[in-house]
């Protein structure tokens, strides 16, 4: 039987699906020429071995995303304290980072520090879960009727703009020196900002979605729950990170105003204790405190909730589908 190709040429074979247009090139390249010479062969082997140090790099951890941050910190603690050991200002006015943790321990050793963080974690979680009740149905409902958008849309990115701290006074003469103050101020600063977050994402799903679910036999509720609201995802994160920050920064501002009665010591009470006090390492203790509270809730919750959304939609480098 003939040879069906010529003896100095190899059948062009289409290249696998790679994850790198460089390697997809090389291996393309060595695979379709005329010729199996020793230089092709090695851009092959070259392509592939690329390929899986690529894949050993993706399952490795990325150390630099743990000491980059600890360096910074480290950083920032020398000069701090270089800063305080010049003598430019009092010790009792700026004290040193020593001065701090020493404080730290003190205030642990007594209970007051967990006392605090627990209090407004509770009430920072309570309030925010309760917000995002409440918003998630507004925005899907401002965001599919447009005459609701028209009416109430500008009055939301007004409340988003609006500073919280300015809900406290009123808050405090409608609720009393109570825990409904509190809330109040987490609703009025998280509500608004999830809720155009929400209604951002929707508007970026594209119109052939709706199209898809109408021809299928989708209810409007099914749309908005099954196909909208999925789609709409990467907006409505967004906008439960900015309502987190907001709603932590409302309560922050409440507790340190709305002080006494039958609300409880949290972070805030602890920064105004130390400032009625004229303690600045009590002061730079509760700063401290509240940078770390949220901080990790950024890492340990919308950190792996948004790397996890990208990676499902193949947005996130290693993906799989």
């Amino acid at each position: 039987m003939p040879n069906k190709y010529p003896s100095d040429t190899v059948p062009v074979v289409e290249p696998a699906p790679v994850v790198e247009a460089g390697e997809t090139r090389h291996i393309t390249a060595a695979l379709t020429r005329s010729s199996t010479g020793t230089e092709d062969l090695r851009e092959l082997e070259s392509g592939l071995d690329s390929l899986q140090s690529d894949a050993v790099r993706t399952a490795r951890i990325d150390w630099s995303r743990i000491l980059l941050p600890v360096a910074a910190l480290a950083v920032l603690l020398v000069a701090w304290q270089l800063y305080v050991s010049l003598g430019i200002k009092r010790r009792d006015l700026v004290p040193g980072p020593l001065d701090v943790l020493g404080q730290m321990g003190t205030l642990w050793g007594e209970g007051k520090a967990q006392e605090a963080i627990w209090t407004s974690l509770q009430r920072g979680v309570v309030g925010f879960l309760i917000s995002v009740v409440i918003a998630t149905p507004v925005g899907l409902l401002l965001a599919q009727v447009a005459p609701l958008r028209r009416a109430f849309g500008p009055l939301i990115s007004g409340l988003q703009v609006l500073p919280s701290v300015a809900w406290v006074p009123a808050a405090i003469i409608w609720f009393g020196l109570t825990d409904g103050t509190v809330y109040f101020v987490v609703f009025m600063g998280a509500i608004p900002s999830i809720i155009n977050g929400l209604i951002s994402g929707v508007d970026q799903i594209p119109p052939q979605y709706r199209s898809v679910g109408k021809v299928l036999g989708a209810s409007r509720l099914q749309l908005a729950l099954q196909i909208i609201l999925p789609a709409a995802l990467p907006g409505y994160l967004s906008g439960l990170k900015q309502g987190w920050a907001f709603s932590w920064r409302s309560l922050m501002a409440a507790e340190i105003i709305a002080v006494g009665g039958s609300i409880g010591f949290g972070l805030g009470s602890l920064l105004d204790q130390g400032r009625v006090l004229s303690d600045m390492t009590t002061v730079m203790t509760a700063i401290l405190l509240i940078l770390a509270v949220g901080i990790l809730i950024e890492l340990l919750v919308f950190a792996p909730v948004e790397k996890r959304l990208l990676r499902r939609r193949g947005l996130l480098a290693g993906s799989t589908r």
